[in-house]
């Protein structure tokens, strides 16, 4: 069956954001995030959640108008696909937005079932683990009016990994609201906040404990590096069901190493810009990272970045001018990277990596995905 023609929008302009996902990560942060600015910005929007998720608890949470729906299968859910049909014709939604690519299936369906036009987009999260070039993927994605992609080696996957339509393919990073994003605290006042000694040079790393995150690659590099003046600052914990034998891992190569007094465990906190001012660089050690928000995070602090020469990271530092780039998983090129930083700690200014976040604020994206969604600002 080929995609319905689409005609010209002759109604008001209004926006739902999907998301079935039963977890709480950055994928669902960024879902939430948009539809929050989107609708700060005088758009009209719906949030779709289902019932008790984290994502659904959130958006009623922050004020936004929530809908429930049922936890659909990923694909083929012809049931689901045509109650939500009845829900975007019922709330006259103009646009359907999904970060999840378990959505998309039913969304198609949905789309196909709809009395009225739909404009249906995907934002892009995740890489591509493989070809998506199968009948089956096409025919789906042909009934996408819009791929957005955070980054350009996303966008080059897109092209060469699918058939989607080239010319539907945008550009539009993951945002930031770059004023919270920062703090007004010295180094000295934000180690003082999180109980860090001012006389260690500490390479700090954010995420929950797992072994994709790196926090054990961290700690063996500051091992090989042989500098006792470095420490390492973890801010995370386990996943509650999952995570703890990492934990344990971690725990006993501490102690193992006698690296107790130069390794800080503290618990996730939510102004996590007071632990980009206490760290003297931030480390990212996730394999490959398809994007990295706390990368800009850090860079929106002024923080220095040593990070895996794999996945978005090399993009968002221009291959090296704004960060360290390192072998993913390859503890003594980390220590190399940690030493050279340790000798050269002002390579790069901490004004310029501020300035260089700049590109990611909030209101630059939301400009961008007001005209590719077609919309009045």
């Amino acid at each position: 069956m080929r995609p319905r023609q689409q005609t010209p929008f002759r109604m008001e302009n209004k926006l739902a954001y999907l998301c079935s996902s039963l977890s709480w990560g950055g994928l669902e942060m960024n879902q939430l995030r948009n539809a929050l600015w989107m609708k700060d910005r005088g758009h009209a929007v719906v949030f779709f959640g289902v019932k008790d998720s984290p994502a659904l608890n959130a958006a009623m949470a922050a004020g936004l108008r929530t809908i429930e729906i049922v936890r659909h299968k990923k694909y083929y859910d012809f049931k689901a696909g045509k109650a939500l049909a009845k829900l975007l014709d019922n709330q006259v939604i103009t646009h359907l937005i999904l970060r999840d690519t378990r959505d998309m299936s039913v969304s198609v369906i949905a789309k196909r079932h709809c009395g009225h036009p739909i404009h249906l987009s995907y934002f892009m999260e995740m890489q591509l683990g493989v070809k998506k070039t199968h009948f089956l993927h096409t025919l789906r994605y042909g009934y996408f009016d819009l791929w957005s992609c955070p980054l350009n080696w996303l966008a080059d996957q897109v092209r060469t990994m699918t058939r989607f339509s080239k010319d539907k393919i945008v550009v539009i990073p993951s945002g930031l609201e770059l004023a919270k994003a920062t703090s007004q605290l010295t180094k000295s006042e934000a180690r003082s906040e999180m109980n860090l000694p001012l006389d260690k040079d500490i390479f700090g790393l954010v995420g929950r404990f797992d072994a994709q995150k790196g926090q054990l690659l961290l700690l063996q590099a500051l091992v090989l590096t042989k500098y006792t003046k470095s420490a390492v600052c973890l801010l995370g914990e386990p996943t509650i069901g999952e995570g703890e034998a990492y934990a344990r891992q971690i725990t006993a190569f501490i102690e193992d190493n006698n690296l107790q007094d130069r390794v800080f465990i503290r618990p996730f906190r939510s102004d996590v810009s007071t632990f980009f001012r206490a760290v003297d660089a931030f480390v990212m050690a996730s394999k490959a990272e398809t994007f990295g928000m706390v990368t800009i995070e850090s860079m929106a602090c002024g923080t220095p970045i040593l990070a895996s020469n794999a996945g978005g990271s090399p993009e968002i530092l221009e291959f090296g001018k704004m960060g360290t780039l390192f072998t993913p998983m390859d503890a003594q090129s980390l220590a190399d990277a940690m030493i050279h930083f340790c000798n050269d700690p002002s390579k790069i200014s901490n004004e310029t990596l501020i300035q260089s976040a700049q590109q990611y604020d909030h209101t630059k994206v939301c400009s961008a995905v007001e005209g590719a969604l077609g919309l009045g600002s």
